[in-house]
C-alpha cells in the first residue's frame, strides 16, 4: 500500500478528483494548507494598493491507494493538474504500512 501526497492548485481540485474517480480510486482526504516553494509567495493587487503574501493558498489531498495504482494515480493527478507554470504543486509517494478500517476492522488493501 502507497500513500500519494499531491499539493496542487486549489482551482484544480474538482478536476483532479474527477479525473482519479475514473480510473478507479474510491476516496480521498483534502485540506486547504498554505505554503511556498521556489516562487516565494506572490504579489497581488487588492483595491489598488499592490501586496505581496509570504504563503500561497494551495489543497493537500491524501490519497491511500494499492501499490499497482501508484503509477496511474501520478500520471493523473500531473496532467490534470498542471498548468505548466510555476507553482503547480508536488507529489510525494510514501510506503504505507497498514490501514485500518473502523466499522468492519478490514486491514490491508482491504481496508482501502
Amino acid at each position: 500500500m502507497k500513500l500519494i501526497i499531491a499539493i496542487i492548485k486549489p482551482y484544480k481540485l474538482e478536476e483532479v478528483r474527477d479525473a482519479l474517480a475514473a480510473i478507479g480510486v474510491q476516496g480521498m482526504t483534502i485540506c486547504e494548507v498554505r505554503g511556498f516553494g521556489r516562487q516565494r509567495g506572490q504579489t497581488e493587487i487588492y483595491r489598488g494598493a499592490e501586496y505581496t503574501t509570504a504563503f500561497v493558498p494551495k489543497v493537500r489531498l491524501d490519497i491511500a491507494i494499492a501499490a499497482d495504482l501508484v503509477p496511474a494515480v501520478l500520471e493523473t493527478i500531473q496532467q490534470t493538474a498542471s498548468t505548466s507554470s510555476i507553482g503547480d504543486g508536488k507529489l510525494f509517494v510514501l510506503d504505507l504500512e497498514q490501514a485500518m478500517r473502523i466499522r468492519t476492522g478490514e486491514t490491508g488493501d482491504l481496508a482501502l
